[in-house]
């Protein structure tokens, strides 16, 4: 079965004249049953090319139909679009509109859009992707107008389902959003765009089991989802699932040999790795305080409040409640005073209490480095307001987000306390992060103390 499989990837495009809705159908079929086909690809597109290179007339719109479409599933979203506005039908403007809306080229889209539709496309597939782009460009009324008129779609399309969750999204629902993220993948398992918002949501949420779920299953699917491999191998990192972070960051890195970003993390992660390596080699004896730092909460009977609070949160020891204050705490959505009773019972049974390392720093912690206090210059009201701005308006990538989670950052103000070097000591933050942190505070004109 597998010699077929890869016979027939190169046979869709080699030994067949057509290039069609079948062909296309065929193609996924065949890389999400054995990934290696990529590869068999890749080398088939070079084929095409010297073929490409010998034709004219109507072959060689045929051959840069075909090239795009397979490029298109390769990832290589600006080739497919250069061989798609060459090729002709509505098959090669339905997937010339998907890349453009990918480079977000959002008029040109539009336009081939109305080439497919008037060449006979699917109407309610051209349909959905327009009311993909006119969401995109903020006009989210004929959005709703458009997918007010394709609701028969509901019981039977995922497609639909996914669009209405994106809008959703947009106006702010975010359980609505779920319900058609979920709702997708129940009419569609292989809809890789729905599965990739709802790992994002568990992520937010602070659900990293099912967040890694939904990240491997939409990764399985053509073509791959750059952000799922970032997101997916940021995830394994923090569950010290070094070597599949590693396999995420080689697929980038083979699938964008000049981009820096990639190397990064894939560097970042290999030296995680060995530093796990290395500690776990020299790992001393754990004393008795950092035994019970290191109690799960999940050992004692919590309330379903807390329960919840403490998993948005991401805390899953005592030790992470010594590094967190009680105004952090009472922040969480329906966590009160009851719930804050119920924690500092289960730290004082324990000798511990709510923001003791925070409050102790390095005397009590040793791997805790207090940020120094605030300085004092005389600030004008536009500068104050732009300290007290918080972090989770600057659109931070999980990562960095999660680390300064832990240090306990609100605010812009927060940030640029801290020095690079005591960001870097955060788990799992690395120069990717710190690169990210800096480029966003150099936006706002400001820089980490020491830099």
């Amino acid at each position: 079965m597998m010699d077929v499989v890869r016979r027939d990837v190169r046979s869709l495009f080699l030994e067949r004249q057509e290039c069609d809705a079948g062909t296309v159908q065929q193609l996924r079929l065949a890389l999400t049953q054995n990934p290696e086909q990529y590869r068999q690809l890749r080398d088939t597109v070079t084929t095409m090319q010297q073929k490409l290179a010998q034709a004219s007339g109507v072959a060689a719109k045929r051959w840069h139909l075909k090239i795009g479409i397979a490029s298109y599933f390769l990832g290589r979203t600006r080739d497919a679009a250069e061989h798609l506005r060459q090729a002709d039908g509505a098959l090669a403007n339905f997937y010339l509109a998907k890349a453009l809306i990918s480079l977000e080229e959002w008029d040109e889209a539009l336009k081939a859009l109305e080439r497919a539709e008037r060449e006979g496309y699917t109407a309610s597939q051209v349909q959905l992707l327009r009311a993909e782009v006119f969401r995109k460009q903020g006009r989210l009324d004929q959005t709703r107008e458009i997918l007010g008129k394709l609701r028969d779609l509901s019981t039977h399309s995922g497609e639909y389902h996914y669009q209405l969750g994106k809008l959703d999204l947009e106006e702010g629902e975010r359980d609505k959003a779920a319900e058609h993220f979920e709702r997708a993948v129940e009419l569609d398992p292989n809809h890789a765009a729905a599965w990739f918002e709802l790992g994002l949501l568990n992520d937010l949420a602070g659900n990293d089991e099912e967040a890694i779920h939904c990240l491997e299953r939409c990764i399985t699917q053509p073509p791959v989802h750059v952000g799922a491999l970032y997101n997916l191998g940021v995830l394994y990192e923090d569950h010290n699932q070094y070597d599949r972070a590693i396999e995420c960051y080689e697929r980038l890195v083979r699938a964008f040999p000049t981009d820096e970003r990639p190397r990064l993390f894939l560097r970042d992660a290999l030296a995680s790795r060995d530093q796990v390596v290395l500690l776990e080699e020299t790992k001393p004896v754990p004393d008795k305080l950092q035994q019970v730092l290191d109690t799960p909460v999940t050992e004692f009977e919590l309330s379903v409040r807390v329960r919840n609070c403490l998993e948005r949160m991401n805390i899953k020891t005592l030790g992470d409640l010594t590094r967190v204050t009680e105004e952090q705490l009472l922040a969480s959505k329906n966590f009160g005073e009851t719930s804050l009773k119920e924690l500092r019972a289960i730290m004082e049974s324990r000798g511990l209490r709510i923001g003791q390392a925070l409050e102790e720093g390095a005397r009590f912690d040793p791997r805790l480095r207090q940020a120094p206090p605030p300085p004092q210059p005389v600030l004008s009201e536009q500068e104050q307001m732009l300290l007290r701005k918080p972090i989770s308006e600057l659109n931070f990538s999980v990562r960095p987000r999660k680390a300064m989670a832990k240090l306990g950052i609100q605010t812009v103000g927060d940030l640029i306390n801290y020095t690079a070097d005591q960001l870097l000591e955060v788990k799992n933050f690395g120069v990717t992060s710190l690169n990210e942190v800096r480029t966003k505070l150099a936006e706002l004109g400001l820089k980490l103390r020491g830099d």
